[in-house]
């Protein structure tokens, strides 16, 4: 029982490790040959955990094996744009200003139905709305709409943009994230004076807190301390503290 064990813990690390490698990305966004390495680590693995009969070895090895062939494709299809098309193949468009190809359809296996669906879900409930779609190789649908169907954004009214910088965890857990401040243009000693001014002793008397692209300072105590919440403007036009 304890070996099942011990190689049940060594085979989830392995494949952990190995998927990690892979890079950060959702089944649905696998090109073919990820999806098909997934799929076969997971049975490569399965094997040697339920049959102590089979070392360990001939589940490790495979998997190593497969993972450099993984990699090796994703490096070829990286340097090689032929290599790209063998192994991820092409974009496919369905709809090329506003005609449906149906040549393209029937090659790429793609139903009236799948097309509406892949449409729906992209809030696209009419067919007569879409200039272009695009079957990308991972088999998302990418749509572009008819021009008079197009969101407008900020520049069609003449409007300020919002700032598009991203909002940093700064403290989590009464831990300061150096680096989020960092990014922010800040410092320890900075944020300390902050959070004094927030009536906040130490960063360990913070759960959470949240520095915003405009400057708030939104921080929330841990329980232990009542778990109050300040927002402090720290940026030149405003300085003040309200409670939440």
């Amino acid at each position: 029982m304890l070996t099942l064990f011990l190689r049940a813990i060594i085979l989830y690390i392995l494949v952990f490790v190995v998927i990690r490698l892979m890079g950060k990305r959702q089944i649905s966004e696998l090109q073919p040959f990820d999806l098909v390495f997934t799929l076969l680590i997971a049975d490569l693995a399965s094997n040697p955990i339920g049959d102590t009969g089979i070392p360990l070895v001939y589940g490790i090895i495979p998997i190593l094996a497969l993972f450099l062939m993984q990699q090796s494709i994703s490096y070829l299809s990286l340097k090689s744009e032929r290599a790209r098309t063998i192994f991820a193949g092409k974009p496919q468009i369905l709809i090329a200003r506003g005609v449906l190809r149906e040549d393209v359809m029937r090659k790429s296996s793609y139903s009236i139905n799948d097309l509406m669906e892949q449409l729906r879900a992209k809030d696209v409930f009419d067919i007569s709305d879409v200039s272009y779609a695009i079957i990308e190789t991972n088999g998302t649908l990418s749509v572009m709409l008819r021009g008079n169907k197009q969101r407008p954004d900020m520049s069609d009214f003449a409007l300020q943009p919002h700032n598009d910088d991203l909002a940093e965890v700064v403290v989590c857990d009464g831990i300061i994230h150096e680096d989020a401040l960092a990014l922010k243009g800040h410092d320890k000693d900075w944020l300390n004076r902050q959070l004094r001014l927030m009536g906040f002793k130490s960063p360990r008397d913070i759960f959470f807190a949240m520095l915003s692209p405009n400057g708030d300072l939104y921080a929330q105590a841990c329980a232990r301390r009542g778990g109050l919440v300040r927002v402090l403007q720290t940026s030149k036009k405003k300085a003040g503290a309200k409670n939440g």
